[in-house]
């Protein structure tokens, strides 16, 4: 053999133990990729029944808030009824109301004022009322 052969020869060898040495890592990082798929795999089973509650819960969530806008538009319904009501009210019997009170005032403060003017006449005493001097006597 030559000198070219046995270089040759070396050369092939040195490639086998370089291949040999990348290949283990090579391998590790298959049976990493296939426990990673594994992995994927179990997660995208367990996450079916949880999509499906989630899914449940959203619709029930659903028909539970078209319940409460109906709800709401009731209520805001019977808002707009006691406003309209109140308003009416106040329009047809405010007024005769406050007239009603201010006669039923001004009866009432007559009917004192006559009963002093009456006892201060029977005790002899001057009633006293209004003065036009500015209050000088």
């Amino acid at each position: 053999m030559s000198a070219g052969q046995i270089a040759a020869l070396v050369a092939a060898g040195a490639f086998v133990v370089l291949v040999g040495l990348l290949a283990v890592p090579l391998i590790k990082l298959g049976r990493t990729l296939d426990e990673a798929t594994l992995a994927i795999r179990k997660a995208s089973e367990d996450a079916d029944p949880l999509f499906s509650g989630a899914n449940t819960t959203v619709t029930q969530v659903n028909a539970q808030l078209e319940r409460l806008d109906g709800i709401t538009a009731n209520a805001q319904a019977v808002t707009g009824n006691v406003s309209a009501l109140t308003s009416l009210f106040t329009a047809t019997l405010g007024g005769p109301l406050v007239r009603v009170a201010a006669l039923s005032y001004g009866v009432s403060k007559a009917m004192r004022s006559r009963r002093k003017s009456r006892k201060d006449v029977a005790s002899g005493r001057r009633p006293q009322g209004r003065r036009r001097n500015g209050g000088k006597r």
